[in-house]
């Protein structure tokens, strides 16, 4: 009876289909899960077209998303993807590290440079000399520092700190941020000289809320992961489980989704998935849902019904940018960042 409930081929998309072990398969998933990226949605795909062609090259790439969009995962996938792969790839959480010690961590120092300083250190750029290094969470950086980091973009060489000789560096520079750096840089709060710089190769990474097509490709990868890894037989997942995963909001985007599958691979008792745990809100009957939305969520409902109630004019008095109280390039920069178009209003 329980059987009854397996996910099967014809509640399924057309881009997913179960085989004969009721897994889910992409058609042509070799192609799509390529750079150890699984999915099947035209984001997926644009993402992955974009890899392709940047990677052989030596151009920077600044790579925007939210939390949990898997921002590392591009940068390693550009990174194994080009003349550089057998060569380091470095990465920094520039929101992770106390300001006083970036510049140590970044350039190095030399011995006795400073309080606590008894040895010579390398820094992270000299570590990865014709490699990678990816500046995670670039928009956290601070103000003083960025001065210093443009100097080696465009000069291609550092010092330590405490030091007297220009050390030169080839590397090849890869930066991730959640954060809107347009709306950094107009509060002052990230220099405009380097978002230019940084901005040569954006890639916009889209939340999961909107590449539903990608969730059963996701979630039984993950479902094979942690089953694996504690020693579990999960041979499928059913439909109403499947349901509670695609209608269910992410707002931590694949991370949370991981984090998911993980914690319902351990609660599962057999060998198929019958329930997902998540948040109690999202297993409210549907009239009775509690609607939580991100704050991105709710900033593009808004932009919308300006755009809507001006017709869509952006620029000029009655426009929606003067509406909003934003710069026309601001709200293009915006319209971008939140996937509107034309098409929407």
């Amino acid at each position: 009876m329980q059987n009854a409930h397996i996910r099967s081929p014809q509640h399924l998309p057309a881009h997913v289909r179960f085989n004969e072990k009721n897994k889910p398969v992409a058609q042509n998933s070799a192609s799509l899960q390529h750079h150890e990226m699984i999915g099947e949605s035209l984001a997926t795909k644009k993402t992955l077209q974009l890899i392709a062609k940047v990677a052989p090259s030596t151009s920077t790439v600044l790579i925007l998303g939210e939390t949990g969009t898997g921002k590392e995962l591009i940068a390693r996938a550009i990174h194994n993807n080009s003349p550089r792969h057998d060569k380091p790839m470095i990465r920094v959480n520039c929101g992770a590290l106390p300001a006083n010690l970036i510049e140590s961590e970044l350039f190095g120092h030399e011995k006795g440079s400073f309080t606590g300083a008894h040895d010579r250190r390398i820094g992270k750029f000299e570590l990865a000399h014709q490699g990678t290094i990816f500046l995670d969470e670039i928009g956290e950086m601070p103000l003083e520092l960025q001065v210093k980091l443009l100097r080696v973009l465009q000069e291609k060489e550092l010092e330590r700190i405490g030091g007297n000789t220009s050390i030169k560096v080839d590397v090849r520079i890869i930066a991730a941020t959640n954060r809107v750096l347009e709306d950094e840089v107009e509060a002052g709060n990230f220099r405009p000289d380097l978002y230019y710089r940084l901005n040569v190769f954006p890639i916009q990474i889209e939340p999961l809320r909107n590449r539903v097509e990608d969730i059963p490709l996701l979630a039984w990868h993950f479902i094979q992961q942690y089953a694996k890894r504690n020693g579990r037989f999960i041979r499928a997942i059913n439909e109403e489980a499947m349901e509670m995963l695609t209608n269910y909001n992410w707002p931590g985007n694949i991370r949370q989704l991981e984090h998911v599958i993980e914690l319902s691979v351990l609660l599962t008792e057999g060998d198929i998935i019958t329930h997902i745990h998540i948040p109690s809100t999202t297993g409210l009957h549907t009239s009775q849902k509690i609607l939580l939305k991100t704050i991105a969520e709710n900033e593009r409902e808004h932009i919308l019904r300006v755009l809507k109630y001006c017709q869509g004019r952006i620029a000029g008095n009655g426009g929606a940018a003067s509406i909003l109280g934003v710069p026309p390039t601001t709200l293009h920069s915006k319209l971008k960042r939140l996937g509107i178009t034309r098409i929407h209003f």
